[in-house]
């Protein structure tokens, strides 16, 4: 299969290969539209697709040498009504594919699934109930292209009647969408006329009766002028049938009667039985989609194919999904006002990284074999990489990803309960994922999900919706592990997949131990007959003297309350465990949880653990960030929508029931990537005042280590920025921040009052959102530490406009930040602007002694700065001698820190010098730092020579020793 190739829009025509002809002879009724072949532009935009096979068409004879069917000015003008009309619904997107871009469409990004095709034979013979493999094509059946579906059979037979069947999932809605889009573009010239139905849609009209007329005129207005022609048009009409599984169709001749006219009100399902059986229309072209168990539904005798969509069974066809989804530009500034966009680069980064492991990961490869899901993987990519949407959440893609696979699908419509399908879903397949979470596995054998699906059936009824489970959804849920070491079992599609499930299993109250599923019934019993019971004996106890039964009776009031107090220690319980596994530690995962989903995603670079080591335990932290998520209104609405309520009281005790427990775990300190998950937590759980009761007691954030992400920053500033009470400290060292990311953590920034920026490379690009923090009026900044990062002097040249007109800040460090004798002289130049600065850091920037003097003269007169770091600048012997002089020679004024030594005596600050080498001992230029120790070695074995104070030595020598140890680290001299 080759991949995507941009082609001129003149050679598309239906992927068959051959080049176009005027619209004279290639569509008859389309002479009076000039496009696409008179240089104007189409309906839709630019397309890129996969040639299709070679289809029949390309040696049928060309529609010019047919009678003209709609060759009337009226008739083809209502068909390109038609056809505009028809292409303008199904562009509409939903909301969560609009997330990849503006210029995102259907058309230009779709690539076909394979479609293999099936014999009755194979869809009679009996498979195995637990079989979740594809099955191989069969020999001499070559893949379906759709542009084929329509050839002769093997026979030479034409084809009147195809039936596509597939699994949930496997992209049979979307592959109608694409269908119906290339017919109104031009791309299927073999139909003039296309009449989409929704099953759905005509299941909900009841048996009211209607003819085929009337229901085309009623959902296709323009086509009113041409119903007449509709019975000679022949296979030139194409009807599209999409979703049979909605429709309880009865081919019996006492169940339907034959009805072949058109105009003849009839019920919706009557007109589709006699359309099938070509007793109506008996020319036209039709196109049937079902799921695999409605397939019976229609007699083998009047279908001519049947097709499996098999979904992306090839790799490269998952490869190409990727690349085209992910390629798409997205939104950045203009949509959602926060963020920036991914360049080209990293868009093309991201693709090839997911390539690579699909090539070496086969799981994931399983999981991709359905189409739905690597639409998932790819929103989950767009989660994690671009500019997230107000309001989006990663249990909101969870949600609406159901929601595309399984709104409104019952699971037999032929079943009285009209049971839901995703409900179905979150009991079967909800209780094997909660089962894995509780005793920690991921794998599953044949008998544990045999176990899950069968528990508690018991009537004909009952296993016949199991049977249909089976053969339409269990695929989607559970494929087999392709994993060595791990044969015969089964795991869920994707990993997040099961901690989901198992969270909407808690939340929907599915789980129920055997006191709660008898106690509740039994109290509601002898609450009712209590009452009933006292009622009635205080009447006859003012007559008879039984004055004590009453009091018994009444006592069975209490057991509703008891069974409450009961369900309610349930509900905390579960809290219990959800914040146990929250703020558990794994040395293996010890990243946070959106990192480990990247890596899950994307692979992991690097060696991978040896199969032979013991696995690791399992963790599945998203379960708890999910069960939070679930818990929120959107969620909650969309469920709804599936069939699957959480009812209002239920979510508030559950709420309530969390917040008691992380009111107690949540104080605690945490490790930055556990914190970051607490934090994620209550982003997924978008209540603001459950946040900010919860997180009331939060003084220090410490992400220090954590790579800040665009999505980071805005889960951080999403759950903090609008708390009220001042935080401590700040801590972002070391977390791959930007400029964006520090805009979007304005409003944290402005509740901080120590913030820690090292190790950050920012800019001085950067340095223009920090002047801007610092002016703010409600900054209340006390220190400042941004050490290590290139602000260069271009940077402080902003910030010292910052420290002009800032009234908090008093200690600022800028060491190892590249300022050199410009940036000491510029603040040298602007200090005196600042009247409350106490401490400033510049050491190791490079500056001479000129510069370093300057500053240091401004310091000294500065009136309230009392300490100013200058060593490991490039400062002469004589230049240290001068600034030593400087401080001593006056009383008061600030201190000035240029070695590990004052005078003939150690520095009180030489701790604060060497643990400052320390800490930077891997980042800073190693040859720079010796030679800077070197010299300071020399000058402390100096004044130790030059002085006679026994306790001075020991002093030198002590530190001479802490030197030599950095010495050691560093590869230089011991001595």
């Amino acid at each position: 299969m080759r991949w995507c190739r941009h082609l001129p829009r003149a050679s598309w025509v239906s992927g068959l290969g051959r080049a176009p002809q005027p619209p004279d002879e290639r569509i008859p009724f389309l002479s009076h539209w000039s496009w696409p072949f008179k240089g104007e532009r189409p309906l839709g935009p630019p397309r890129v697709f996969i040639r299709h096979h070679r289809s029949s068409t390309d040696s049928a004879p060309t529609s010019g040498k047919k009678e003209k069917l709609f060759g009337s000015i009226s008739a083809a003008e209502a068909i390109r009504r038609h056809r505009r009309n028809l292409a303008e619904w199904f562009s509409r997107l939903p909301r969560e594919e609009r997330q990849f871009g503006p210029t995102f469409a259907l058309d230009t990004v779709h690539v076909d699934p394979v479609i293999r095709e099936s014999t009755p034979d194979e869809l009679l013979r009996p498979s195995a109930e637990l079989s979740l493999e594809h099955q191989p094509p069969s020999a001499g059946l070559p893949p379906l292209a759709l542009s084929q579906l329509f050839d002769p059979d093997a026979c030479g037979r034409r084809v009147q009647t195809v039936v596509l069947y597939g699994k949930v999932g496997t992209g049979k809605s979307t592959l109608v969408r694409k269908m119906v889009l290339d017919w109104c573009y031009g791309r299927l010239p073999a139909f003039e006329l296309l009449i989409p139905f929704s099953c759905e849609d005509l299941s909900s009209l009841g048996p009211a009766p209607a003819s085929l007329c009337q229901l085309v005129a009623q959902r296709y207005t323009p086509l009113k002028e041409v119903l007449p022609l509709m019975a000679a048009a022949g296979s030139r009409m194409l009807f599209v049938l999409h979703g049979l599984e909605r429709l309880n169709l009865d081919f019996r001749l006492a169940g339907t009667g034959l009805c072949s006219d058109p105009e003849e009100p009839e019920a919706p399902a009557a007109i589709i039985v006699n359309l099938l059986r070509k007793y109506m229309l008996p020319e036209a072209s039709i196109l049937v989609t079902t799921r695999p168990s409605a397939i019976g539904r229609i007699p083998s005798k009047y279908v001519g194919r049947y097709g499996e969509i098999c979904g992306f069974s090839d790799t490269n066809l998952q490869k190409l999904y990727f690349q085209l989804r992910l390629n798409q530009p997205d939104c950045g500034h203009a949509s959602w006002g926060a963020g920036v966009s991914a360049t080209p680069a990293q868009r093309d980064n991201l693709v090839q990284m997911l390539s690579r492991n699909l090539e070496g990961h086969h799981q994931i490869a399983a999981a991709c074999f359905l189409p739905s899901y690597c639409w998932l993987v790819c929103a989950t990519l767009h989660f994690l990489h671009a500019p997230t949407p107000a309001g989006q959440t990663l249990t909101s893609i969870y949600t609406s990803f159901l929601r595309l696979n399984f709104s409104g699908e019952t699971l037999d419509s032929t079943d009285a309960s009209n049971l839901s399908l995703m409900a179905y879903a979150a009991r079967t397949m909800g209780k094997l994922a909660y089962e894995g979470v509780s005793s920690r596995k991921t794998y599953f054998s044949e008998e544990d999900v045999r176990g899950c699906l069968e528990a508690g059936i018991k009537t004909e009824e009952e296993f016949q919706l199991l049977h249909v489970f089976r053969r339409d959804a269990l695929r989607f849920f559970l494929a087999p592990c392709v994993e060595p070491g791990h044969p015969g079992t089964f795991v869920f599609t994707v990993p997040a997949m099961q901690e989901y499930l198992a969270a909407l299993y808690i939340v929907l109250g599915l789980r129920k131990t055997t006191l709660q599923r008898v106690g509740k019934e039994v109290a509601e019993l002898v609450g009712r007959v209590g009452e009933d019971v006292s009622l009635v004996l205080g009447i006859m106890a003012k007559l008879l003297p039984l004055r004590a039964l009453p009091l018994l009776f009444n006592l069975l009031k209490v057991v509703p309350r008891v069974f409450g107090r009961v369900v309610s220690k349930s509900r905390e319980a579960v809290a219990q465990a959800m914040v146990l596994e929250m703020f558990r530690e794994e040395d293996y995962y010890n990243d946070d949880v959106l990192d480990q989903m990247g890596a899950s995603i994307l692979g992991v670079e690097g060696p991978r653990r040896h199969p032979d080591e013991p696995p690791e335990d399992e963790v599945f932290e998203l379960f708890p960030i999910f069960m939070g998520g679930l818990l929120s209104a959107h969620n909650r609405t969309v469920l709804a929508q599936l069939g699957c309520p959480i009812k209002n009281l239920d979510a508030m005790e559950n709420a309530q029931a969390i917040k008691k427990k992380l009111g107690k775990l949540g104080r605690q300190v945490l490790p930055p990537s556990e914190l970051l998950d607490h934090l994620f937590f209550h982003y997924e759980f978008q209540n603001q005042r459950f946040s900010a009761e919860v997180l009331s007691s939060l003084r220090q954030l410490n992400l220090a280590g954590v790579r800040m992400t665009p999505l980071k920053c805005t889960v951080v500033a999403a759950v903090l920025g609008s708390g009220r009470h001042a935080l401590d400290e700040v801590n972002l060292a070391s977390c791959q921040l930007d400029p964006a990311g520090l805009r979007t953590l304005m409003p944290v920034f402005l509740r901080a009052r120590k913030l820690g920026l090292q190790l950050n490379s920012l800019g001085p690009e950067a340095c223009r959102d920090l002047r801007d923090l610092l002016l703010h009026d409600q900054c209340q900044i006390t220190t400042l530490r941004l050490s290590n990062n290139p602000l260069t002097a271009a940077g402080v040249a902003l910030l010292v406009e910052g420290l002009a007109g800032n009234t908090s800040l008093t200690h600022l460090s800028l060491l190892h930040t590249g300022l050199g004798d410009e940036g000491l002289e510029l603040l040298a130049a602007q200090l005196d602007r600042n009247q409350q600065l106490q401490e400033l850091n510049v050491a190791y920037n490079g500056a001479g002694d000129t510069a370093a003097l300057a500053l240091a003269r401004a310091a000294r007169e500065h009136p309230s700065l009392e300490l100013l770091h200058l060593y490991f600048n490039e400062l002469s012997s004589e230049g240290r001698q001068v600034l030593r002089d400087l401080g001593s020679a006056t009383e008061g004024g600030a201190r000035v820190v240029a070695s590990l030594t004052e005078g003939a005596a150690v520095s009180e600050y030489w701790s604060v010098i060497l643990s400052e080498v320390q800490r930077n001992l891997h980042s800073w230029d190693r040859a720079r730092v010796r030679r800077h120790l070197e010299l300071l070695l020399r000058d402390l074995e100096d004044n130790r020579g030059a002085t006679l104070n026994p306790w001075r030595k020991a002093q030198l020598l002590r530190v001479e020793g802490e030197v030599r140890a950095l010495l050691e680290q560093l590869g230089g001299p011991r001595s």
